[in-house]
């Protein structure tokens, strides 16, 4: 499988302007027989708080962006915005994941808001994660802060052998970014891919892009900088079976 990490230096809070972008790099995902394109978490917004003026229905304008989009260049798609109900007070940070037809396959709500900045005060936090297939390989997906919860990522350990992670992870912390990634890697004995931002966004915080993507035993095999937005690595899901049959650490997990 071929992936597009798109390291997004996202416009804040122009969703036409990210619209735009995220299809001119679908446009070269596609070129390059990418499998699958990956875009930040906030991809339309960027980080913000300001859910009245930019979180929308789960189903309205960014939504149907990207089902197009995915139809268009024939891509599996991941990618993260705001959503919110109109008789909700709080809005919800989603994933969704999207077929080659454009057909939304998977939607996850962010579990755990990032109550350090405030999160919690305008998005709910979500219940369940969402395990799906892209080319008939299990996967799931998780956003920025689930990445310090590892209880999450057992949950679907055993049933998948990708689990993706978008972010809007700040460059003050990127250590801690680039080791969790491959500690989940390592630990559920699965590729782990983490697909972060680049650039400034509007409260001033900056993000070192930092994407990476880490195999089964936690070997660091795509990895980008803080300037470059497109990457493009392979994984062999086979590789999943083989390392856990050699060490076969899961089947002692109690939980």
């Amino acid at each position: 499988m071929k992936i597009a990490l798109i390291q997004l230096n996202i416009a804040w809070e122009s969703k036409e302007t990210n619209y735009k972008r995220a299809e001119s790099f679908a446009k070269k995902a596609a070129e390059e027989k990418c499998d699958v394109i990956v875009f930040p978490e906030m991809f339309n917004t960027g980080f913000s708080m300001n859910v009245p003026a930019i979180a929308e229905d789960e189903n309205g304008q960014t939504n149907s962006v990207l089902s197009e989009i995915a139809k268009k260049y024939g891509i599996y798609l991941i990618a993260g915005f705001p959503v919110k109900e109109h008789d909700k007070e709080k809005g919800r940070n989603i994933a969704v994941v999207y077929d080659r037809r454009g057909i939304r396959i998977a939607a996850y709500t962010k579990i755990h808001p990032f109550s350090f900045s405030g999160e919690d005060k305008y998005y709910i936090a979500g219940s369940n994660p969402a395990i799906f297939s892209i080319d008939n390989i299990p996967c799931s997906v998780f956003i920025c802060y689930d990445l310090r919860f590892p209880e999450v990522f057992r949950k679907v350990a055993k049933n998948v052998q990708a689990i993706f992670v978008i972010a809007n992870w700040p460059s003050s912390r990127k250590d801690h970014w680039e080791i969790l990634l491959k500690a989940r890697a390592i630990e559920n004995q699965c590729f782990v891919i983490g697909v972060n931002r680049t650039g400034t966004d509007g409260n001033g915080i900056h993000y070192s892009g930092a994407s990476h993507i880490f195999d089964p035993s936690g070997n660091d095999i795509l990895f980008g900088n803080d300037k470059e937005e497109f990457l493009s690595g392979e994984i062999n899901p086979s590789e999943v079976a083989e390392v856990r049959s050699k060490f076969p650490f899961l089947k002692d997990m109690r939980i």
